[in-house]
């Protein structure tokens, strides 16, 4: 009776092999209770299979259609937004933040006396940045003014002896005028002593006249052509004193216009040592923030040293290298996004300005010369210049030399967005569908 309990029980714990066989092609097969449920049979000892929950099959019907449509809906809108806009953005990762950077540099010799200003500053066009010991120049200043000084005595000097030439002129010309009276004078002589000689020779010839009423006539007559000849002599004399004069007024007036013309050189020489005076006070010529400080008190520069850099922000630009195979559809005026790495990949709008006329393989200090040697075609790259509008630059800070995306919109916004229906070659149709 025992040994018959006894090989029961193992028959009655292991399941039959009719629930183990496989099913055969159209027939269901039994249910096999799962581990867990055979893990904890009932009181009775009977295994017995747990059912699933409903409730998340019903969830399941749900949430699955709702995420295929889901999917659908973004892979459309993706796939329009791509054929609207999309294919027609043409970006690069391969651009930079520059700017018109200027190098402060010294074109005076000197020591340097004060710098007032420090890295990273903000400075506005005038304001000062370095200086430079200014007492030679001051003194090249002083000299020029002094001698300016002096030539304008020496033009004074010139202006008062043309004014005593011209009495000395008036002078002769009076002389000359007198000395023509004279001439007249003796003329009107010799001509009453010709006379008379004449009546005394013909009466002496007649005896009627004395001896020496003819000897006085003669004598008379000698006596003014004499005197008539002193006064012309005279006359040219005066007219060369007077064309002496007229000459030594002329070489006087030569003088005053050379010494003017000489002081005009002076003052240009004035103007030129006020200019390099002018150079010891370094000054921005335009607002920025100061870099690269190499300047400080007590170093001696030279025209040319270089002592600070100064960086425009509100000029920034961007510089894109876009691939040859990208350039086809940029052109200037286009708008351009460009994606601040900076600023967690801030977007700000610009514009293509210009596009660089060649490579940049091109303007490299050795250029590749591909006509040499085995060939690997290499995709090149060619700037493009992106620029933007002055309130941008105020709220942004672009710093020359941040990376950037660039992404420039090659379709023309004038133009209509296109359709699916001129994709396929339809716009008629579309055209009479849109008819009443």
């Amino acid at each position: 009776m025992n040994d018959i309990s006894k090989v029961a029980e193992p028959a009655a714990a292991t399941p039959s092999r009719a629930m183990t066989t496989p099913a055969s092609p159209g027939f269901p097969t039994p249910a096999t209770p799962s581990q867990g449920a055979l893990a904890h049979p009932p009181a009775g000892g009977a295994a017995v299979a747990k059912p699933a929950p409903a409730k998340r099959a019903g969830l399941r019907r749900f949430v699955v259609p709702v995420l295929i449509l889901a999917g659908l809906g973004y892979g459309g809108k993706t796939a329009y937004d791509y054929f609207v806009e999309g294919r027609f953005l043409v970006s690069t990762d391969d651009a930079y933040v520059g700017a018109l950077t200027s190098i402060i540099a010294a074109k005076a010799t000197g020591h340097i006396t004060e710098v007032p200003v420090v890295q990273n500053q903000v400075v506005h066009k005038g304001d000062l940045l370095v200086s430079i010991d200014d007492g030679d120049y001051k003194n090249a200043v002083d000299s020029a003014r002094a001698r300016i000084g002096t030539q304008d005595a020496t033009v004074a000097r010139f202006a008062r002896q043309i004014d005593a030439q011209a009495a000395i002129i008036a002078q002769a010309a009076a002389q000359a005028e007198a000395t023509g009276a004279q001439v007249k004078s003796a003329e009107a002589d010799v001509e009453r002593a010709a006379l008379e000689y004449d009546r005394s020779y013909k009466l002496a010839q007649t005896n009627f006249g004395s001896q020496q009423r003819l000897e006085q006539a003669t004598a008379d007559r000698d006596r003014t052509v004499a005197a008539l000849a002193a006064a012309r002599a005279s006359v040219a004399s005066t007219a060369a004193a007077l064309d002496g004069a007229k000459a030594n007024l002329d070489v006087l007036k030569a003088q005053k216009e050379e010494a003017a013309h000489q002081r005009t050189e002076l003052v240009t020489a004035l103007d030129m040592a006020e200019r390099n005076l002018s150079f010891t006070r370094v000054v921005a010529p335009f607002d920025g923030t100061i870099g690269n400080v190499a300047a400080h008190v007590g170093d001696f520069v030279q025209p040319g040293t270089r002592m600070m850099a100064l960086v425009p922000l509100d000029a920034s630009y961007v510089d894109a290298n876009f691939k040859e195979t990208q350039l086809a559809n940029i052109k200037p005026g286009q708008k351009v996004d460009v994606g601040i790495d900076a600023l967690d990949g801030k977007v700000v709008e610009g514009v293509v300005s210009s596009i660089s006329p060649a490579s940049g393989a091109e303007f490299s200090l050795l250029p590749p010369d591909n006509a040499t040697g085995n060939f690997t075609k290499v995709v090149q790259r060619v700037a493009v210049r992106i620029t933007f509008p002055e309130e941008v630059l105020k709220e942004v800070p672009l710093r020359p030399g941040l990376s950037v995306v660039a992404t420039v919109h090659t379709r023309d916004p004038d133009a209509p967005k296109p359709t699916l229906l001129g994709a396929l070659g339809l716009e008629a149709l579309g055209a009479k569908s849109e008819k009443p």
